[in-house]
C-alpha cells in the first residue's frame, strides 16, 4: 500500500481527499494535518467519515510527516502551501498541490494575481495537473500543480478546437456557474446562508484569478496568445460548475466535423464524457464524480460555436482530478479509487 498524507485535511477540498482516498484500493492514510483542529478525531469534524477513517488531525512536522509519508497532497491555502512545499521536494516526496501556488510557467504572472513568489525556482520543475492535456508528463513529475475548477471546466471544451484551428482565440468568452463550496469553508459573507440562498450573482467579473491561469494553458497550447473575457456566477447549491463558453469560428465546419473533433481528441480519456447533439451537460449527472461532461451547439447564423461543461467543483474541479494524478504519477490505473456511479436524481 502507498503511504499518503495531506497537509490540511480539514478545508473542503481536504475533506474531499479524506473521502476519495479512504476507498482507494492502492492506498494507505497515515497522516492528516489541520492547524484548526490538531488534536481532535476526523470523524468529529465530519462525522459522515465515522467507522471509514480513524485519524486523530495533527499539526503539521516535516520530518514527522515524511516518515510517515510516500505521496503528499497539500490543499492549503494560496500562498501558504509554497511555504511548506519545497521541504516536502527535498526529501524527495511526491508532491500534488491544490492551491495556485505551483501552476503557473510565469511567476510574473502569478505575482500579478497572488503575491510574490518565494519559490519561484520550482516552477520549471512542476507540472500543470489537468490529466487529459498533459498525461505524459504527469507520469514523470514529482510536482503537480493541480488546476483550479474553472480552469478545468474551460480548457477541457476548448483544448481540441484551438489545436484543430477551428476558432477565433481572441473571441472567446467563458462564462462559469459554481455551487457554494467553491468558495472554501472559511466563514465569509458571500457564503451566509442568508445572502446564498435564494441568490445568483456575477462576482470579480474579468477580473477573477482563474482568466490568466486558463490564458496561460491554452496560449501554450494554440502556440500563440490568446485573450478571453471570463465572467464566475455563484448559485445556490452546495456543489456543481456548469460552464458555457462562446467562441467564433474561423471556417465554415458541421457539427459532425466539431463532434469527431472533440470524440477523438478524448477517446482514451474515461473521465471526458461526450454528450451527443441534442443533449447537454447537467451538474446532477456529475455529482460527486470525477467526469467532466461536454457538450455543444453550433450558432450557423453568427458563425459562432457555444461550448458547455459540466463537473463537480470539489471532485474533477479539485480532489478527485488530484488522485487522478497520483494515480498517473504512480504507474497505477488512472481510474483506481473515482469510479463512483454518478447520482441519477
Amino acid at each position: 500500500m502507498i503511504r499518503v498524507g495531506i497537509v490540511g485535511a480539514t478545508g473542503y477540498a481536504g475533506a474531499e481527499l479524506v473521502r476519495i482516498l479512504s476507498g482507494h484500493p492502492d492506498v494507505e492514510l497515515t497522516v492528516l494535518t489541520s492547524r484548526q483542529y490538531a488534536g481532535e478525531k476526523f470523524d468529529k469534524i465530519y462525522p459522515s467519515m465515522a467507522g471509514i477513517v480513524n485519524l486523530n488531525c495533527e499539526k503539521l512536522s516535516i520530518d514527522n510527516f515524511c516518515e510517515r509519508t510516500e505521496v503528499v497532497f497539500s490543499a492549503l491555502p494560496h500562498k501558504i502551501a509554497m511555504q511548506f512545499v519545497p521541504e516536502f521536494i527535498e526529501r524527495d516526496k511526491k508532491v500534488i498541490d491544490l492551491s495556485a501556488d505551483f501552476r503557473f510557467k510565469d511567476v510574473l504572472l502569478y505575482e500579478a494575481f497572488y503575491q510574490e513568489h518565494t519559490v519561484a525556482d520550482l516552477l520549471d520543475k512542476a507540472v500543470y495537473g489537468l490529466c487529459e492535456i498533459y498525461f505524459d508528463k504527469i507520469k514523470k513529475a514529482n510536482l503537480i500543480g493541480n488546476p483550479g475548477c474553472y480552469p478545468t471546466s474551460v480548457i477541457l471544451p476548448l483544448v481540441p478546437l484551438i489545436k484543430n484551428n477551428f476558432l477565433d482565440i481572441n473571441s472567446i468568452i467563458a462564462d462559469s456557474k459554481s455551487g457554494v463550496s467553491g468558495a472554501g469553508r472559511s466563514l465569509s459573507l458571500t457564503a451566509h446562508f442568508c445572502e446564498a440562498n435564494e441568490s445568483f450573482k456575477a462576482y470579480k467579473v474579468a477580473v477573477h484569478r482563474h482568466r490568466p491561469e486558463m490564458e496561460e494553458v491554452l496560449s501554450i497550447e494554440a502556440g500563440k496568445p490568446v485573450n478571453m473575457t471570463f465572467v464566475p456566477h455563484l448559485v445556490p447549491m452546495t456543489r456543481g460548475m456548469l460552464t458555457t463558453i462562446y467562441a467564433n469560428l474561423v471556417k465554415e465546419v458541421s457539427s459532425e466535423e466539431i463532434q469527431n473533433c472533440i470524440d477523438s481528441f478524448y477517446s482514451e480519456r474515461f473521465f471526458v464524457r461526450i454528450c451527443k447533439e441534442g443533449r447537454m451537460p447537467d451538474t446532477l449527472y456529475v455529482k460527486g464524480t470525477n467526469f467532466c461532461d461536454i457538450g455543444f451547439k453550433l450558432d450557423e447564423r453568427n458563425n459562432r460555436i457555444i461550448l458547455i461543461s459540466a463537473i463537480d467543483n470539489l471532485v474533477k474541479g479539485a480532489s478527485g482530478q488530484a488522485v487522478q494524478n497520483m494515480n498517473i504519477m504512480l504507474g497505477l490505473d488512472e481510474t483506481a479509487g473515482l469510479t463512483n456511479i454518478p447520482f441519477s436524481i
